[in-house]
């Protein structure tokens, strides 16, 4: 293991106020095809290295590291309320988290899908979901909402900032994958493009920011950035199927909530 850079996180305006970042690959100490600020424990990578990375996000955002919180993600739009640290019995398998606990931050791994964090500011509610085209279409961002809401939210005041993943340029989908978006609502075509190869060039950003708005948010932003065209910065799925690498970092999505 090798030292690193520092981490380089990127910022949504909409999320000032709060330690929050959308972590790039950069300033971690893992190696290879894997190399730098790899944080999934789902990879080949050496354990090691990953709790080192989980580390230095969890100091960058003012928490131990046993108060940065992930999950099982399993593509679901499954919410988890959390007051704590997980214990060793705890489910974890979901794709969002809701807190208003003082002290902890919550992450969302991704690799091309959507990382989104949300705030609201006034009632002191955070979240951060995995939202890959499985989770946006079964409604994970709507059920992340409804869960804020349960806590004390109100979504008239929730920013949401939907961080790096894969862009239009870069998504090619087959007919199959078109026809589950717009069967049941053709107004979802408009996320779709004629693309080189004669297939579907999918919006995953763009769909995302059109449910969150269409569920009633102050505020939604991309804060852009392919993961896919930008290596030196990301790590993607696919770019790591077309290269047949066998395995790809997951990046880091953090927000936390300080003590008042």
């Amino acid at each position: 293991m090798t030292d690193a850079e520092p981490l380089r996180p990127l910022l949504a305006a909409g999320l000032r106020g709060t330690p929050h970042g959308f972590f790039t690959r950069q300033g971690g100490v893992s190696e290879g095809i894997r190399a730098g600020l790899n944080c999934g424990a789902g990879s080949k990578d050496a354990p090691e290295a990953v709790a080192e990375n989980k580390a230095r996000v969890a100091a960058a955002m003012g928490v131990a590291p046993d108060r940065l919180l992930f999950l099982h993600q399993v593509h679901s739009d499954r919410v988890l309320t959390v007051e704590g640290p997980w214990g060793p019995e705890a489910s974890r398998e979901a794709d969002a988290m809701v807190t208003t606990e003082p002290g902890l931050a919550l992450a969302a791994l991704a690799a091309d899908c959507m990382p989104v964090l949300f705030l609201d500011p006034e009632a002191r509610v955070i979240a951060a979901a995995h939202a890959g085209w499985r989770g946006a279409l079964g409604g994970v961002l709507e059920a992340t909402l409804d869960a804020m809401e349960a806590s004390g939210a109100d979504r008239a005041r929730i920013r949401a900032a939907i961080g790096p993943c894969i862009s239009q340029a870069a998504y090619e989908v087959g007919p199959e994958f078109f026809e589950d978006f717009t069967l049941d609502d053709p107004e979802a075509e408009r996320f779709f493009s004629g693309g080189p190869n004669g297939r579907p060039m999918f919006d995953l950003p763009g769909y995302g920011l059109r449910r969150l708005r269409e569920a009633g948010v102050g505020e939604a932003e991309w804060i852009g950035h392919c993961t896919y065209r930008d290596e030196a910065r990301f790590f993607s799925n696919r770019r790591a199927v077309h290269r047949a690498e066998g395995d790809y970092g997951r990046l880091c999505s953090a927000i936390a909530l300080l003590p008042a």
